[in-house]
């Protein structure tokens, strides 16, 4: 994030973080289970949540399956599964204030191989997040505050 100028506690360019976003995407990560076995994917999420004090906010995550843990002489032993995870959290606004009737919050995780069909990918969501008003203005506001999170997911 800091090759593009973003502090990762301090984003002020939505633009400029998703630019970061795209490419650590396309960084491979050993340990992790193989593409077929959705070891690596990617979600956009936005909405307001409690943890956050119901402020609209954007993330952008990679979840990773890592089987480099554990027993591994276990045959039932399953992978960890890891989220890194940039949230960026608004100020309120009319352009956004109905964030909440897209009736969907999230573009549901994408398993696109690393390479080109990962690109594909990352274009086709930019896409849709231009196709809702509300989510093109808070693509193009200032976060107030923005928080880079690794944490266990469920």
């Amino acid at each position: 994030m800091r090759q593009h100028g973003v502090e990762p506690v301090a984003v002020r360019d939505v633009q400029a973080a998703w630019d970061a976003f795209g490419e650590f995407l396309q960084i491979e990560i050993e340990g992790i289970e193989r593409p077929e076995n959705d070891g690596d994917g990617f979600i956009v999420q936005w909405g307001r949540w409690d943890w956050n004090d119901d402020q609209p906010a954007l993330s952008f995550g990679r979840q990773l399956a890592v089987t480099e843990v554990g027993q591994r002489d276990d045959p039932y032993g399953q992978p960890e599964h890891w989220q890194v995870e940039l949230q960026l959290i608004f100020g309120e606004d009319p352009a956004w204030a109905d964030l909440d009737s897209l009736g969907h919050q999230d573009t549901g995780v994408d398993f696109d191989e690393i390479g080109s069909p990962r690109a594909v990918a990352l274009g086709r969501i930019r896409r849709l997040i231009e196709s809702y008003p509300q989510l093109a203005a808070i693509w193009r506001a200032k976060p107030i505050r923005s928080d880079l999170i690794l944490e266990r997911a469920g």
